[in-house]
């Protein structure tokens, strides 16, 4: 398989005609190898437009869906970004390439042990996902990667004046489409605005724990 060819198909045939426009972000998807994060018996799924399993509980996400956050984030040159249940990498290292200043967080035993190597320029912590990385905090941006049930509120205390959460909420049913969304921290009150469907499967640490019913 050509993967540098299937990466320029990538930016013409999933990013641009879905309103990808942001030159660093379009540069470093064009650069980073997404194959290079994937086991060898999925590589040729590397720029497929879908979900591709990486490990338990864990997607490489969607091009454009991965795509279309970040460039709802307004990432730039020296940008403090959060990227919270990091997976393989891949979009922890494509958010450096684009010249953000990148904490990549995973939980103690998932992957992280083996993403520092792969990570140039990418501060690599082991943590539980769901309380985020307080130790470096604030964030200009946190990019929680994969669906979530809800946001808990200590990755959301961790957002900087202005700052931008971007993730996908899962939905509340099967075979219905999650929702791309931004949240905005401003004079202390955050606030949120719907940006697309998105399929993208849920983070099992981010569910909501069963409501008891009498």
């Amino acid at each position: 398989m050509d993967f540098a060819q299937a990466r320029l198909n990538m930016l013409d045939g999933q990013l641009r005609p879905n309103k990808v426009t942001d030159a660093a972000l379009l540069a470093a998807m064009g650069e980073v190898p997404r194959e290079a994060f994937l086991p060898p018996e999925r590589v040729a799924l590397a720029y497929a437009d879908e979900d591709v399993p990486v490990g338990p509980g864990r997607w490489l996400m969607e091009p454009m869906v991965f795509a279309r956050l970040v460039q709802a984030a307004e990432v730039g040159e020296g940008t403090r970004v959060l990227v919270v249940a990091a997976g393989a990498g891949y979009g922890a290292l494509v958010l450096a390439r684009s010249g953000a200043s990148v904490v990549a967080l995973e939980a103690p035993g998932v992957m992280a042990g083996s993403l520092a190597p792969r990570l140039p320029g990418v501060t690599v912590v082991s943590g539980p996902v769901t309380e985020g990385w307080a130790a470096a905090a604030p964030y200009d941006v946190i990019l929680i990667e994969g669906a979530v049930e809800h946001v808990p509120a200590a990755i959301e205390a961790q957002l900087a004046e202005g700052g931008r959460l971007v993730t996908v909420m899962a939905a509340a049913r099967r075979f219905v489409l999650g929702l791309a969304v931004r949240r905005v921290r401003l004079g202390g009150t955050v606030t949120e605005v719907p940006l697309f469907d998105a399929g993208t499967p849920a983070l099992p640490e981010f569910r909501r724990a069963p409501a008891f019913v009498f």
